[in-house]
């Protein structure tokens, strides 16, 4: 209470929380001095601020756009206690807070414009009750921390506050009461103290009553209600200027006449709008290409245009005059006909220009453009035309189809023979190269049947004939749709949706005339004619001596080029040759008399596989193109033209089949280069030999077959047959081609035994797989399995051999059934000429491997009879005599070469070891014969002759699971000779010592069963009398 007392005291009021200030406390309170020292300041010196004091009372204030600071932040942090600041809770809103300050302020609560309701509602709208009690709570210890120091302040400062707030005051009421002198009416008080009494008050007032003047009126410019707050005198100002300026421009701005003439033109503008915004509506139609509502808005005016012509016609013979609408009317319809007819007419040369030059649309054309074409003549029907759109349409498709199918032949003919060219420099492919290729006929891999470049030639032809005569994307499926679309014209069917224009002013060009319609006619078949022209040439013509003349017109004459550019559309490489410059062109290659020089659709050095791979789809395009071809109405009907497709179809058949087959003969003279010396997986008694030349053979014939009777091609119903059976002269041709590539591989592997360049003396060449190792091998058995030594001759012959007689067996009688199951023929005389072949080639064989073993044996044992050594000592001989072991170890080796290098897979002896052996007993058996006749002295003493038998019956029965009738015949002989030659006394000795002698075979046998038990494995099967009988012949002849 008593610091209250003290503050009302020291102020003089009488109220500690006034409303406002006392109005007898405004007089200026100062000492004298201070008040002399304020004279000299300016009045309003409390409200100025130095250069130095404008600068923002907070960290972070703005300014405004004219540079002005304020109290108002950048960003403040949130009032009810949010983690984020204001500004980045609107930024996260997606709200425009750090662009817009008038926006931003909103939500700054340092703001006058701060909007508690937006606040909350946009930046707490998700806020819980709890949230909003909290962030209450929070404010109000905000604002508790915050006025504790404003209090302090405001208690510290006082006398300053009262101070500001007295001139502040002052400074009000003097603006207020401009133009008043308030010391007129107001006696100067004297000096007092700030304790005034109560009668001083009293007095002045007093003094005030008695001496009360008029009251004086304000200043315009004063802040008051009645001055409009000091802009009165402004707005006097100005009206004073409005009205000297309406005074002096009013009557050339005014005028009765012209602001009815400004009437009639509006009234006639909003009467006759349609007119005026015509023009432009048209012009707006013809940019967005509104084709509806461009023939709707040129059908208007041209009924605006008929009806002002009527107008004029009536007038005219009516004589009357015309009264200013209708001349205003008739003069704005002109000037909009002539607008309009313009744009039209221009719209009309775009159109025309877009029907007549499908070109636009190259290299094919879609459903789309069709569509678009059609809709152009629709347009230009409604608009209506002098020449019939339909027939231009039809024209200008024929002209742009001839053009691009000349175009695209020559092109392609161009890149095709730089290919060939390209190829026919380089070298041929090696034997070695070219059974490399061949080894793949196995596997579906196109790209590994032949080198990169003949396999990118067959790609470039073959996507030649698929731009001509594919259906979906090709040339010939561009003429069907041309002629599709003509018939449908032709029979009127395509006219039903069509309009006949304005007033069936276009009637006239929805009939084509009977000259228009054979036109189209003689135009499809012009069209079939060039493409069949363009598929025959390549088939039938020999490559192009002077590739410049391929060129349209021939480069260095003055013609104009009648095709369009020639670009990656046309080429069939996709344009990977690029630019084609007639002056660098690749030369022709010298002619060395090989078959392909022959034929331009043919890569050099191609060999069959590749061939028959991409013929077959070739000529499967040639074929289904053929049906189509004469399955068209105009060419259908044309016997000429039938029949020159017909003759296509022959011609490149046989060329076809000739190339095919001179690729074929060249690549049997490769196949022996197949023979890798690998096992077989499935027959380790075989190389893989046999399934090459199988794989390869089957591959051609299944081509050859697709190649000469065009399997996938097929006649539409109703339509005209134009395959004809293939003529004998071509199945004759590949039935000979059959045969001589089957001599010419079987010949190979022959030569395959004699080289001399299969590898070094210790080359071996091992090929081990998991599915080829028996069973519990070891490591030196699974080699053995795999290990062939390429370089041993004998071992060559073996395999030979044995591949020699799975493929007369198997693989051979497979491929003469596929053959004529493909080509409806039987070959008996062919299968028998193929099995004579391989007889022969076989006996040869035969006798080459085993003339030396022959001549060796023969040698040992003329030898050993012909030994001084030989007759025994013994009068009863126990033993053989030296030359039968070696005979019979020599023999061993044998058995064992044959048996490691074709070992049986069945179980028991190869048959082949069996021939072998059985020959070689033979060959030992004819020796015996031999020795004993030609030996001196020619007679056999009982010793002798006791020694002569336990030879040879210890071979023959060593040998006894390889005996043969001619073996045992031969051995009959021998003791007939020997009987010969010996006196009647021995030879009854002789019976009489049979019995110790067989004792004594028994005891040598015995003895040596380790030695020979090879000889000893039972065989499962009887051996091949046929080799012998062949055998013996080759070796009589030799």
């Amino acid at each position: 209470m008593a610091q209250t007392r003290d503050i009302l005291n020291h102020y003089n009021i009488s109220n500690p929380f006034p409303t406002e200030w006392p109005a007898e406390l405004d007089s200026d309170d100062e000492d004298p001095d201070a008040a002399g020292v304020r004279r000299s300041r300016s009045r309003y010196s409390a409200l100025e601020r130095t250069a130095s004091e404008r600068k923002s009372l907070l960290p972070g204030s703005q300014r405004t756009v004219e540079g002005r600071a304020n109290l108002v932040q950048k960003d403040e942090p949130d009032p009810l206690g949010a983690p984020s600041s204001v500004v980045t809770s609107l930024t996260n809103l997606g709200l425009p807070a750090e662009h817009d300050t008038r926006y931003r302020n909103r939500f700054m609560l340092s703001s006058t414009t701060f909007s508690p309701e937006l606040f909350l509602s946009t930046t707490h709208s998700d806020d819980t009750t709890e949230d909003l009690i909290q962030g209450s709570k929070y404010l109000a210890r905000s604002i508790d921390q915050q006025s504790a120091p404003l209090k302090a302040l405001v208690e510290t400062n006082f006398e300053r506050f009262v101070r500001a707030k007295a001139t502040i005051d002052n400074v009000y009421t003097e603006m207020r009461n401009q133009g008043i002198d308030t010391h007129a009416n107001t006696p100067p008080s004297p000096r007092h103290s700030r304790r005034v009494s109560g009668i001083h008050f009293r007095n002045i007032s007093g003094g005030s009553a008695a001496g009360a003047t008029p009251p004086q009126r304000p200043s315009k410019n004063a802040l008051r209600r009645e001055t409009d707050y000091g802009v009165q005198g402004m707005k006097i100002s100005l009206s004073e200027v409005s009205k000297k300026a309406e005074d002096v421009w009013g009557p050339a701005l005014g005028g009765k006449e012209r602001e009815a003439k400004l009437k009639v033109i509006l009234n006639a503008v909003e009467k006759d709008r349609a007119i005026f915004e015509l023009g432009s509506c048209l012009s707006e139609a013809i940019n967005q290409r509104d084709y509806d509502r461009i023939v709707e808005l040129y059908n208007s005016a041209r009924r605006y245009a008929a009806e002002a012509r009527a107008f004029g016609e009536e007038v005219r013979q009516t004589g009357r005059g015309l009264s200013d609408d209708e001349v205003y009317r008739v003069v704005i319809v002109g000037k909009m006909w002539s607008s309009a007819d313009e744009q039209i007419k221009a719209l009309k040369r775009d159109i025309w220009r877009k029907l007549s030059n499908t070109s636009a649309a190259l290299p094919l054309s879609g459903v789309s453009q069709a569509e678009e074409h059609m809709e152009l003549i629709t347009v230009l029907l409604h608009l209506g035309v002098e020449e019939s759109p339909i027939w231009v349409y039809l024209l200008s498709r024929y002209d742009f189809l001839k053009n691009k199918i000349a175009a695209v032949v020559e092109r392609s003919k161009i890149e095709i023979e730089i290919l060939r060219r390209r190829l026919a420099l380089g070298e041929r492919p090696s034997s070695e190269t070219v059974a490399m290729f061949l080894r793949q006929a196995s596997k579906e891999r196109p790209e590994a049947l032949d080198t990169e470049d003949v396999i990118d030639f067959w790609s470039c032809t073959l996507t030649y004939f698929t731009k001509l005569l594919s259906l979906s994307n090709g040339l010939l499926g561009e003429i069907i749709d041309f002629w599709e679309t003509a018939q449908s014209f032709v029979d009127g069917s395509r006219q039903k949706s069509l309009p006949t224009g304005y007033e069936g002013e276009s009637s006239k060009h929805l009939r084509l005339s009977e000259s228009d319609v054979n036109g189209l006619r003689s135009g499809v078949t012009e069209l079939v004619s060039q493409l069949r022209d363009a598929v025959f040439s390549l088939f039938a013509d020999p490559p192009a001596e002077d590739i410049s003349s391929l060129f349209s017109p021939v480069p260095g004459s003055a013609g104009t080029p009648t095709t369009p550019h020639m670009g990656a559309a046309f080429s069939p490489t996709d344009g990977r040759i690029g630019r084609l410059d007639p002056t660098d062109l690749p030369a022709a290659a010298a002619k060395k008399g090989e078959p392909w020089e022959d034929y331009a659709f043919w890569p050099p050095h191609s060999n069959a596989l590749s061939a028959v791979h991409y013929l077959q789809q070739i000529l499967a395009l040639v074929g289904v193109g053929a049906g189509e071809m004469v399955a068209l109405g105009p060419v259908s009907k044309n016997n000429a033209m039938f029949e020159k497709i017909k003759t296509m179809i022959a011609g490149a058949r046989e060329r076809c089949m000739r190339a095919v087959c001179e690729a074929w003969s060249k690549d049997a003279e490769s196949c022996k280069a197949m023979e890798d010396w690998v096992r077989s997986p499935d027959k380790r008694d075989q190389t893989r030999m046999p399934i090459y030349i199988e794989a390869f053979e089957r591959k051609v014939l299944q081509g050859m077959q697709q190649v000469l009777y065009l399997s996938d091609t097929t006649t539409k119903p109703g339509g005209r047959d134009i395959l004809t059976p293939p003529p004998s002269k071509l199945l004759q041709m590949v039935r000979t081609q059959f045969v001589s590539s089957i001599y010419k591989t079987a010949s190979g592997m022959l030569e395959n035994t004699e080289a001399s360049n299969q590898g070094d003396e210790e080359d071996w060449v091992l090929v081990t797989s998991l599915n080829s190792i028996a069973v519990g091998a070891t490591p030196s058995e699974a080699l053995m399995q795999d290990a062939i030594n390429a370089s041993s001759r004998n071992i060559r012959m073996l395999l030979t051999m044995s591949n020699l007689k799975a493929l007369r067996n198997e693989h051979v009688p497979a491929l003469i059934q596929v053959f004529e199951s493909s080509f409806s023929v039987k070959l008996a005389e062919e299968s028998k000429t193929i099995k004579d072949v391989f007889g022969q080639i076989d006996a040869k064989l035969f006798h080459s491997y085993t003339k030396p073993m022959v001549a060796n044996l023969t040698q040992i044992v003329k030898d050993g009879i012909n030994s001084p050594s030989w007759v025994p000592t013994n009068p009863k001989p126990d033993q053989v005599r030296p030359y039968v072991y070696a005979a019979l170890m020599r023999l061993v080796m044998v058995h064992t070469e044959v048996s490691t290098t074709v070992p049986s897979t069945t179980g028991s002896n190869s048959p082949l070891l069996g021939e072998i052996l059985s020959y070689m007993l033979e060959n030992i058996s004819q020796a015996l014969l031999e020795g004993f006749k030609e030996r001196k002295p020619n007679t056999y003493s009982l010793p002798a002759l006791m020694q002569a038998t336990l030879d040879t019956e210890f071979i023959a029965q060593t040998m006894t699971n390889y005996s043969t009738p001619k073996a045992g015949e031969i051995q009959g002989q021998i003791y007939t000779e020997l009987d010969k030659r010996t006196t009647n006394e021995a030879r009854a000795r002789l019976q009489q010592e049979l019995g110790d002698m067989r004792i004594v075979l028994k005891k040598l046998r015995d003895g040596s069963r380790n030695s020979f038990g090879c000889f000893k494995k039972p065989r499962s099967s009887d051996k091949d009398r046929g080799r012998q009988q062949a055998t013996a012949g080759a070796a009589a002849t030799s």
